[in-house]
């Protein structure tokens, strides 16, 4: 009895396990699922407050100096120099920077752009979020699979070691035969155990992204959405991508800056208000007011240096749009041949755990007759196993890949 005593503790730990794995619930739609993780993404904080730093440069940009005013003082008299004739002068001055043509309205395009562009990455960064909160959401289904058809693995192993132990101690099974049956429990007892920890590790990792362990229902999303969906041409497919709208608004950014560049083609001039008070020896007057002003000048030392960087700046800007192309090309067609293949793998590994299902209950049914050999039967157990698993495996990834294709087109389900 003590053999059969350790098959029911292990189904009973089992299902307690199976139980366990199934904790997170479902339900929550995908759609949600991006929202709770956009809503505590910290990058989405990140370029929030510089798109709000790029705004208030803009607007900095729009004043009528290029910069703050400049106190300037000065003391001087006679008592150091050992005379006493009362020399004395006090000067005081301000001054203002003043834009060069066409400086102010350039610094405020430059900034501007760089605002429009970090619009764009945040689109960016939510479709990047989604992807991610699929993935972990697809890992986390698998897992659970995993669970299921280890813990049915695990049911029929546990079924057919506690026939092989009673045969046994009846004398109809060699005890090699028992000890096979044993083996192959524990085996499927481990399996479950691995495939418990896949799925809390799954669910760790969504928590991480969305706040709260809860794993997307993704089986709702599927070719119907595929369908209804309104696809464009790929050329506008393209251009509707984020990643490449922010390449774009890079290069912008860049000629702007390019813009600016050839704008500052020398410091910026001060001009400023000054203000005597003296007193000399017979002098008739001692207040005097005037006008001073600071011009510096061009110079290839300041300048060249400037305009590498801004053509270094459009040069990568423009190399950076290209390569976004053709990435955001590669990956459209990848995730179309991905959809179309998935489907296939769906129909295909459905049909064959039916059959390899059917084929493991009719050798379990023959080892009991007598009619095959108890290995045969396990083998085609797990063989059956693996194909579920397999079967289940294509099903998510097909859901996953019509949800992929839907974030290619800009639609996040």
């Amino acid at each position: 009895m003590h053999p059969i005593l350790s098959v029911a503790m292990a189904c009973a730990l089992a299902c307690a396990t199976f139980a366990r794995a199934q904790a997170p619930q479902s339900g929550l739609s995908f759609h949600d699922a991006v929202g709770m993780a956009w809503a505590i993404d910290p990058v989405r904080t990140e370029l929030q407050v510089g798109h709000l730093s790029a705004r208030a440069r803009a607007s900095a940009a729009g004043s009528w100096f290029a910069g703050g005013p400049t106190l300037s003082g000065e003391y001087m008299d006679d008592h150091m120099l050992g005379s006493n004739e009362g020399y004395t002068t006090y000067q005081g001055g301000v001054s203002v920077p003043l834009w060069l043509p066409g400086q102010g309205s350039a610094t405020q395009q430059v900034a501007s752009a760089e605002a429009a562009s970090l619009d764009e990455q945040l689109n960016v960064e939510h479709m990047a979020l989604s992807i991610r909160v699929l993935d972990a959401g697809a890992a986390a289904l698998i897992a659970r699979t995993r669970v299921d058809v280890a813990h049915v693995l695990y049911d029929a192993t546990a079924r057919m070691a506690t026939s092989a132990t009673r045969a046994v101690h009846g004398g109809e099974l060699a005890s090699a035969d028992g000890q096979m049956a044993q083996a192959a429990m524990e085996n499927a007892r481990n399996e479950l155990a691995m495939a418990q920890e896949e799925v809390e590790n799954a669910v760790a990792s969504l928590e991480a992204l969305l706040g709260r362990p809860v794993v997307p229902d993704l089986a709702r999303y599927g070719e119907g959405d595929v369908m209804h969906a309104r696809f464009i041409a790929p050329r506008d497919m393209e251009d509707n991508d984020p990643r490449i709208k922010v390449a774009h608004r890079n290069v912008e950014a860049a000629e702007a800056n390019m813009k600016l560049a050839r704008r500052s083609f020398m410091p910026n001039p001060e001009i400023g208000v000054d203000a005597i008070h003296e007193k000399q020896y017979g002098s008739p007057w001692d207040d005097r007011v005037g006008l001073n002003f600071s011009i510096p000048l061009p110079s290839e030392v300041r300048n060249t240096p400037i305009m590498s960087e801004a053509r270094n700046r459009l040069a990568t800007a423009t190399s950076q749009e290209t390569q976004a192309r053709r990435m955001v090309h590669l990956e459209m067609m990848r995730v179309r041949e991905r959809l179309i293949a998935a489907t296939t793998a769906r129909q295909t590994t459905r049909a064959a755990a039916d059959s390899m299902e059917r084929r493991a209950a009719a050798q379990e049914h023959a080892w009991r007759v007598g009619e095959t050999s108890l290995d045969t039967a396990l083998a085609a157990r797990l063989a059956a196993a693996s194909t579920r698993l397999a079967s289940a495996r294509a099903d998510v990834e097909w859901h996953v890949a019509s949800i992929r294709m839907l974030i290619a087109t800009g639609i996040v389900p």
